[in-house]
């Protein structure tokens, strides 16, 4: 059944659509913002809105048309997909392409729209004549309910980015072009993103038909080469999967109200202690602090992390202790009755025949080079590589970058037209 798209308020929205457990209804937000704003007063007398609103209220607020779909995949969980249908530079006409934007991991829809209209890609799209949907994979803050399943059961949260590349993506995809009775769309992916696209095109490959174009942004299979000291000793220990099963964590770093007040003051361009907010962000992903806006810290960290299953984390510390991009590993036991082999099967990248576009940096410490040019060569129809040209350029600054449009955005939409272009000359020609 189709979702309705709403032409009231993004509250209105909110509150209609009953998004999830975790995307609060207008009433429980209105009380959360007034809570978090009473304690900020008191704490540091600074209140800042832009950190309490969702993707849609942001997207809203610069004026942009916004739409909230929900969708079912075949396991039950309730996925929440944003949409800005037109630009404010472009009006709203039927049969626009589409293109399709899938965040990193711990994050959300905001990553396509979070450093506003003048520099992120959800907009610079909307405006350039695409019709934009922002996905949300399970278990982040906005897709967090389940058909049967509570958040509370160790049961959903049961995944990892496989899930998330046979269920979710062609549930979303599926809706996109039932709901725009199109064919095919393009896709951009960020990080996680570009691996759950992987994983489905190599699954279910009859999907590479419903996708004109994709390009990944930062992709993430092969991680030979990562670069963080910290999480790759996490990632090589023996004792980290054992333990996060003993002390039953099913979950990493959820969205949080207090933590969404407390960051907006405590990583304020008038907090003493800022520079901690930047270090903890530097430590994971990489010191390179050049292209980091310090003044949208609060609004940033109020967003990510939204929260990730343990099991996710999980499956990338395999593929960084082997090297290799495949499915879980259950153990000798269990991947002989799943698979009937002792070890997990490598996804077949061979099976993508969507022409794939990659986007990498040199101080990315997730998508390092070496394991770029491995995946470049493993992908059954690559267009190439684009090397972003600041050798500053890190992971999240594919997103978060100050200069991310002219770095990044600028180069997708010029091969985003010229890819157009080249299609539809050679539809004509045929």
């Amino acid at each position: 059944m189709r979702n309705a798209s709403f032409s009231a308020s993004v509250e209105e929205q909110l509150l209609n659509n009953n998004l999830t457990s975790s995307a609060p209804s207008t009433e429980d937000s209105h009380q959360a913002i007034s809570l978090t704003k009473i304690l900020s007063g008191i704490w540091f007398n600074v209140i800042n809105e832009d950190p309490f609103l969702t993707t849609p209220e942001l997207i809203q607020q610069y004026g942009y048309p916004v739409e909230i779909h929900n969708v079912t995949t075949a396991d039950g969980y309730i996925l929440s997909l944003h949409r800005i249908p037109y630009g404010l530079k472009s009006k709203a006409a039927p049969n626009k392409p589409i293109v399709f934007l899938q965040h990193g991991i711990l994050a959300t829809s905001s990553d396509w729209i979070i450093m506003g209209p003048e520099n992120s890609l959800g907009y610079l799209l909307a405006d350039a004549g695409y019709d934009v949907w922002l996905g949300n994979s399970r278990g982040n803050f906005y897709s967090k309910n389940h058909v049967s399943m509570q958040p509370s059961e160790p049961a959903f949260w049961d995944f990892s980015w496989h899930e998330m590349g046979i269920y979710d993506l062609p549930a979303v995809l599926d809706y996109v072009l039932w709901n725009t009775s199109q064919e095919s769309l393009n896709y951009v992916g960020f990080s996680m993103g570009s691996t759950v696209l992987y994983v489905l095109m190599s699954m279910k490959p009859e999907y590479n038909s419903k996708v004109q174009l994709a390009i990944s942004l930062a992709p993430v299979a092969f991680m030979s080469n990562f670069k963080s000291p910290l999480l790759k000793l996490v990632a090589q220990s023996p004792l980290t999967e054992p333990m996060t099963i003993m002390l039953g964590i099913r979950e990493f770093l959820p969205h949080g109200k207090l933590l969404d007040a407390m960051v907006d003051e405590v990583c304020s361009d008038k907090s003493l202690v800022q520079t901690i907010c930047s270090n903890f962000i530097f430590t994971f992903c990489g010191y390179e602090p050049e292209e980091m806006n310090m003044t949208l810290l609060p609004l940033l960290l109020s967003h990510v992390p939204a929260g990730i299953s343990a099991k996710t984390a999980l499956h990338y510390c395999q593929d960084i202790r082997t090297g290799k991009f495949r499915q879980w590993d259950y153990g000798l036991v269990k991947n002989f009755l799943k698979y009937g082999s002792f070890s997990p099967p490598e996804y077949n990248l061979k099976a993508i025949s969507i022409p794939v576009r990659l986007m990498y940096s040199e101080s990315d410490w997730f998508g390092d080079p070496e394991d770029i040019h491995k995946l470049n060569k493993s992908l059954g129809n690559s267009l190439g590589e684009y090397r972003v040209s600041s050798s500053s350029f890190s992971h999240l600054d594919f997103v978060w970058a100050i200069h991310v449009k002219k770095l990044v955005n600028d180069e997708i939409l010029r091969f985003l037209s010229h890819f157009q272009d080249t299609r539809r000359q050679q539809m004509f020609t045929i």
